[in-house]
């Protein structure tokens, strides 16, 4: 996003995706596309393979609504707030999960900057998302995504018609295409999957059909989100004593879990996890997190948000628990840092 703006001419940005100085920008972000995905199955996605890129690393925790916080706002999630796939907002003294966000906590409380989109629309440029309905107006598009205009798209064919009506204009224009149905996929029959490669193809044949369809003087680029892995590893984190005994919380996901301690018991509570988890998982303290530079400087607002301790699964690990059981029972996951969760495209084409 920010080689976007920077590209469209909007001040304080750089086109380190050496876009140069198109009138279209389009960006397409495939919800579950890793980059070593990519590879491993290039053939069921020809067009995607044939593009080249510099390659993107995600956020970390590697899932959706951290990741897509990072893209709409150019920001880290120690700055944009966006801190997990389920997290504790204290200052509402609530649980958050931000693909579901039914709770009572505004979205402009926890995240009240400016985003991309919005600053891309106040320089004079034409803003638009293409993506459902059902995503409009949801806690997270007002978090990070709000700006410029909704076209709603359910699929491929809408999605390019979409794009056509975006740039069908004198003015500059940037045009955001979401495709969540390859993480969808991925999650229920795993990657790989005969399901999987159907769905990889879907998405390679809508990439060329954005390709063809934009105008001269455009650039389009396909990204992601977070990659996947298949887990067939499971432990159960809310049963032992050795995961429960000092905690008064667990968020987060199988593969990345928030671990809430009580007074004083954080340095404990990491030790029994580490010696319970061994070699499956990585064990921190939200300190080390900080001070690993990985999300970004935080504020104490919402460096309270993080657990107190962080587990990051290992290998083909899944953290499960009872009370997110449909997500434990998933066969693909992402949130951990491997390379098949952490690593993303970032392809380019201009036009």
């Amino acid at each position: 996003m920010p080689s976007a703006a920077a590209a469209l001419r909007v001040r304080g940005y750089s086109d380190v995706l050496h876009l140069g100085e198109p009138q279209h920008v389009v960006c397409a972000l495939i919800d579950g596309l890793g980059a070593a995905q990519l590879r491993e199955y290039a053939s069921a996605a020809p067009v995607l393979a044939a593009m080249s890129g510099p390659g993107a690393a995600t956020t970390i925790p590697s899932t959706t609504p951290v990741a897509l916080g990072s893209f709409g706002t150019g920001e880290l999630p120690g700055t944009h707030g966006i801190v997990g796939a389920s997290f504790w907002v204290p200052e509402f003294e609530d649980v958050l999960i931000p693909l579901h966000w039914a709770s009572g906590i505004p979205a402009l409380a926890i995240q009240p900057e400016p985003t991309l989109f919005e600053l891309m629309a106040a320089a004079g440029i034409h803003v638009t998302t293409v993506a459902p309905e059902a995503y409009r107006n949801s806690g997270l598009t007002r978090a990070v995504l709000r700006g410029g205009g909704y076209e709603a798209a359910e699929d491929a064919i809408q999605r390019v018609r979409g794009v056509l009506a975006a740039t069908t204009t004198s003015l500059r224009t940037f045009t955001y295409v979401y495709w969540p149905q390859l993480d969808r996929i991925g999650h229920e029959f795993g990657v790989g999957s005969k399901d999987w490669l159907e769905a990889l193809t879907r998405v390679d044949q809508l990439v060329d059909a954005l390709r063809n369809a934009l105008p001269r003087n455009s650039a389009l680029v396909v990204t992601s989100d977070h990659g996947m892995i298949n887990c067939s590893t499971r432990v159960a984190i809310d049963l032992g004593a050795e995961f429960t005994d000092g905690v008064w919380l667990v968020a987060g996901e199988p593969r990345a879990r928030h671990i809430y301690a009580k007074p004083g018991q954080a340095p404990q509570v990491a030790g029994r996890w580490r010696e319970a988890l061994g070699d499956l998982a990585q064990v921190v303290e939200k300190e080390e997190l900080l001070s690993s530079g990985l999300i970004g400087p935080a504020i104490d607002e919402i460096a309270e948000r993080i657990g107190d301790v962080l587990a990051f699964a290992r290998s083909d690990v899944a953290l499960t628990a009872a009370f997110d059981k449909k997500v434990s029972a998933l066969t693909g996951q992402h949130g951990s840092m491997s390379s098949d969760e952490w690593e993303i495209p970032c392809l380019v084409t201009l036009v």
